[in-house]
């Protein structure tokens, strides 16, 4: 299980540069129908930077994986949902939106974690 936290870690570090990332569990287990993970931002400083904190909730419908990655400190910003491809919504009203201008690196980030978490695709 740490192994994946670490890769998690690893592919946000990745994909969202030049900060480094921490990974815990909110809720579940990786590897369960449904988990949430809370990715903590530290800019290249090593300060915290709690506004690029991100919320990735992981689940299954059938046999397809889908991933929910938000800001949570930044309730202003979308959400992206990610499945076969990327969605953005609105978080209040669930209607579909425009890519943010730094939607771009979390879309890279959902298609890496997909293809972490769904190795069998």
């Amino acid at each position: 299980m740490s192994e994946l936290l670490r890769r998690v870690a690893a592919a946000a570090d990745l994909c969202l540069k030049p900060h480094r990332h921490a990974v815990v569990i909110s809720s579940g287990q990786p590897g369960q129908e449904e988990c949430s993970l809370r990715l903590l931002c530290r800019r290249a400083d090593g300060e915290r930077s709690e506004l690029d904190d991100i919320e990735l909730e992981i689940y299954r419908s059938g046999d397809d994986l889908h991933l929910m990655l938000s800001w949570p400190e930044q309730t202003d910003q979308p959400m992206l949902w990610q499945g076969h491809h990327p969605v953005w919504m609105d978080g209040d009203s669930g209607q579909r939106c425009e890519r943010p201008p730094a939607g771009a690196a979390l879309e890279a980030l959902a298609r890496r974690l997909r293809a972490l978490l769904s190795p069998d695709r």
